[in-house]
């Protein structure tokens, strides 16, 4: 990888440490955040792997303590805790998403991405939550993924339009490639 490469990469960690912050509670222990809107937009833009990339330096961030998972939390605890699953799925998300756009700019194929990288993350942050939690799947996906399933469907399309639009832009592909 080239120095700006991994400054890119580096700078997508730091927007999803950002955007992470935008955190609203909800009932049952997972808030809604819009780190989703990040790994979906790193997917796009970056790519598979500079995508990919990106989402770990995020998780190694905040498994190492600094404070930039939702509600300015950090530590080991939280990504090997209830809701980790989530986060630990945002490199596949972010891979998947990435490896689909690379291959189409069709605006429908790239919803279409960030559909299926949302359902790789409930599906992993689901299964986790209900390992630790030791409860039943049908209990974690009422808590984990039922209340924000029209956001993420908002959060999808906003990213479509977000991503495909800066991708578009002649100036961010400079910066991009």
């Amino acid at each position: 990888m080239k120095t700006k490469d991994l400054v890119i990469c580096s700078l997508f960690a730091a927007i999803t440490a950002v955007l992470a912050q935008i955190s609203i509670p909800f009932p049952g222990g997972v808030p809604l955040t819009m780190q989703t809107l990040a790994v979906s937009l790193a997917g796009i833009l970056l790519g598979s792997k500079k995508g990919f990339i990106s989402l770990i330096i995020y998780i190694l961030l905040g498994a190492v303590g600094l404070p930039v998972f939702a509600q300015f939390s950090g530590g080991i605890q939280i990504v090997l805790g209830p809701t980790g699953g989530f986060i630990l799925s945002f490199p596949i998300m972010a891979f998947l998403i990435g490896f689909i756009c690379e291959r189409s700019n069709n605006k429908f194929m790239v919803f279409v991405a960030m559909i299926l990288g949302s359902i790789i993350n409930y599906a992993i942050g689901t299964m986790l939550f209900a390992f630790i939690m030791k409860t039943t799947i049908i209990s974690a996906f009422i808590a984990c993924v039922a209340p924000f399933i029209v956001t993420g469907i908002v959060k999808a399309i906003l990213a479509t339009i977000i991503g495909i639009k800066l991708k578009e832009n002649k100036s961010m592909q400079g910066v991009l490639n």
